[in-house]
């Protein structure tokens, strides 16, 4: 998926979505831009609920039909968690699983490993990003794919960030299992879902 130039979608809807522009770098560039910016009409509830189902969307890397079927899906169920439900979905799928554990720096950077055979589920070699991942499920990397100075960030056992508490690490046989749900509640988002939530319920 071609996203385009971060620096100016991140400014448009309002929040540091991409890996690239959480830096101290873009930060103060934001703030010279706010200073010579014009002054802006405040957008309508529409603009507003549109808003956040753009940085929901950025944030993953996905495309609007990709998204608006995870919305789609969740809202068909017709139950009192939607939002929980379409947390879950786009936090399991295995691209994003790859770029919490920190395998990879960023999800694009995630889907390009797994499009390219180096992570396995289960053992088995996968190449698609999208798959939901399911409980006690193993995420591995090929053994093919293990000296490459793609992973090589995760030497002896080392790794860079600290998996999500819903994935178990195993740090030394760098594989990860499934353990949990994630949940909604208490996490720091940089979108409101329930916003996305009546975007499409309109």
């Amino acid at each position: 998926m071609h996203i385009g130039p971060k620096y100016k979608i991140a400014r448009r809807v309002g929040a540091p979505i991409f890996e690239k522009t959480q830096t101290q770098k873009y930060a103060l560039r934001s703030e010279r831009k706010g200073k010579t910016r014009k002054f802006l009409k405040p957008k309508s509830e529409y603009g507003l609920q549109l808003n956040e189902k753009q940085k929901a969307r950025f944030t993953y890397g996905l495309t609007e039909r990709q998204f608006s079927n995870y919305v789609k899906a969740a809202l068909a169920q017709k139950s009192t968690h939607t939002t929980q439900t379409i947390f879950e979905n786009l936090e399991l799928r295995v691209d994003n699983a790859i770029y919490r554990l920190g395998f990879a720096p960023t999800r694009m950077a995630a889907r390009q490993m797994v499009s390219h055979g180096h992570i396995t589920i289960n053992d088995k070699k996968i190449t698609t990003p999208s798959r939901r991942l399911e409980m006690k499920d193993v995420i591995g990397i090929r053994a093919g794919s293990a000296a490459k100075s793609l992973f090589s960030h995760l030497v002896d056992g080392a790794k860079s960030t600290t998996a999500p508490s819903w994935i178990a690490f195993d740090a030394q046989k760098k594989t990860a299992t499934i353990q949990g749900m994630p949940q909604l509640a208490g996490t720091d988002l940089m979108f409101n879902l329930n916003a996305v939530v009546e975007f499409y319920s309109r």
